[in-house]
């Protein structure tokens, strides 16, 4: 007996699950109705959801790292053993987990760590479709840096530039007409006719300018612009899938998640911004996982982001409503009833995706609050204007015009940002659209090449080096 015993500890690392007997569910009132992981780079995500009160006490351990989390006056279910099934092999935080029966009235988890870890541990009250939730967050303990990510990848196209350089002849052409639909201002609000020739993105730099006699008399203002155009410094988009994770967005009625789709169409449109020479882009979510808001509007500051554009998919209690629209941030109300009642659902993302309320920076929500200058309004309407005129060339326009409301995720103070309704995932032919790979690609085209005018008419000022 105690051979055996001994066996069973060393096999549960020292922490004993003891074996007791299976009740029905639980002991006292709680009772599980899902459990789910959400791995990704940044953090794991453990989410226990449950009817009733839930009494937990959970503590680190270290050579080797796990983490203990006990369930109290619990009996352990089949709910909540199928945890150990839902981990995947490539989680980069959890190496495995164990659960079972510690004594009779009491379940314990053991997550096996592959390094040491930040947890955070939260409930969230019901909201949505979702019940009460207790989750826990492993965080790296040392995060990767994303500016530094964005430099190795930067030395990488760079290094393989040499040995491609078969596009140069086509993005010469991009180039000459970027510059030429600059010229032509900002969109009108009406749908372009497509040009001849638009499969291709457009290049985000102007065409250089010809040399001119330095005269005496050159106004200050002309030298400081033409100064501005020759700045050659690469630039960086920060590109925002909305959604994710344990927040899944607007659902078509074909069963479409919007964090699916938005997400396929974001990574398209990296791709095409790291194609055009001297620009690179970020995402803020590679992956189905839940990011706040706020964390969002941090990882393109921390990257030093030149443009913020957040994807989406509409949607509306219509399925006869369609179109793309293009949002920016909005001082003094919304532009519309529609558009309010838009922002006021964006922003309980974080409601529903769940988000620690504790660990919130308040200093950092005031300065998003606070610091919403007019002249990041007016930059980001003229990146809206261009980018509303692409779409319109492939899509429908919901509205002729950029709007504005109040959208949380639009809040950097000093980085032109927009929102992108691709279309209305509520309506079914436009859903059949979003989930088409060839219009996926044509959508984040259109997105590229409304940034690549953007930049020609208003090319990026050199950064001070501090």
């Amino acid at each position: 007996m105690n051979t055996r015993r001994n066996l069973l500890k060393a096999a549960t690392g020292g922490l004993l699950l003891q074996l007791v007997p299976v009740g029905a569910w639980a002991v006292g009132q709680v009772r599980f109705v899902d459990v789910r992981l959400w791995p990704a780079d940044d953090y794991t995500r453990v989410t226990l959801e449950h009817h009733g009160p839930l009494k937990t006490r959970h503590f680190l351990v270290e050579s080797p790292y796990r983490m203990v989390v006990d369930i109290l006056d619990m009996r352990l279910d089949k709910t909540l053993k199928d945890l150990t099934a839902r981990l995947k092999a490539d989680d980069p935080y959890v190496q495995q987990i164990r659960v079972g029966q510690y004594d009779a009235s009491t379940v314990r988890i053991v997550f096996d760590l592959k390094s040491e870890v930040r947890p955070e541990v939260f409930t969230i009250e019901p909201v949505a479709e979702y019940k009460n939730r207790f989750v826990v967050d492993f965080y790296p303990k040392k995060p990767v840096d994303p500016l530094l990510g964005l430099l190795d990848k930067g030395a990488d196209r760079e290094s393989n530039a040499s040995s491609g350089s078969h596009k140069d002849d086509e993005i010469a052409r991009i180039l000459r007409q970027a510059e030429a639909d600059s010229k032509s201002g900002p969109a009108s609000g009406k749908a372009r006719e497509p040009a001849r020739d638009t499969t291709k993105t457009e290049v985000a730099e102007s065409k250089p300018e010809p040399k001119v006699e330095n005269k005496p008399n050159t106004p200050k203002a002309e030298r400081s612009d033409k100064q501005a155009l020759e700045v050659k410094r690469v630039i960086t988009v920060a590109i925002d899938p909305g959604h994710g994770g344990e927040d899944p967005g607007a659902v078509g009625s074909g069963g479409s998640y919007e964090k699916h789709v938005v997400l396929a169409i974001s990574k398209l449109l990296k791709e095409e911004l790291d194609n055009i020479p001297g620009m690179r882009a970020m995402l803020t979510r590679n992956g189905d996982f839940f990011v706040p808001l706020g964390t969002r509007v941090q990882k393109a500051r921390s990257v030093n982001a030149d443009l913020f554009v957040s994807v989406h998919a509409d949607a509306f209690i219509k399925q006869s409503a369609s179109g793309s629209s293009v949002f920016v941030l909005s001082e003094r109300g919304a532009s519309s009833t529609a558009a309010n009642w838009l922002a006021n659902k964006e922003n309980a993302s974080d409601l529903i995706g769940g988000v620690n309320i504790k660990g919130t920076d308040n200093q950092l929500a005031k300065v998003l609050l606070d610091l919403s200058t007019t002249a990041q309004i007016n930059d980001s309407l003229k990146l809206g204007d261009a980018v509303l005129g692409k779409i319109g060339r492939i899509n429908k326009l919901h509205k002729p015009r950029v709007e504005q409301a109040g959208f949380a995720v639009l809040k950097a103070p000093d980085i032109p940002s927009i929102l992108v309704e691709t279309a209305f995932i509520s309506n079914p032919d436009e859903e059949r659209k979003l989930n088409d790979p060839d219009h996926q690609r044509k959508i984040a085209q259109a997105i590229a090449q409304g940034i690549a005018q953007y930049f020609a008419k208003n090319p990026p000022v050199a950064r001070r080096i501090t």
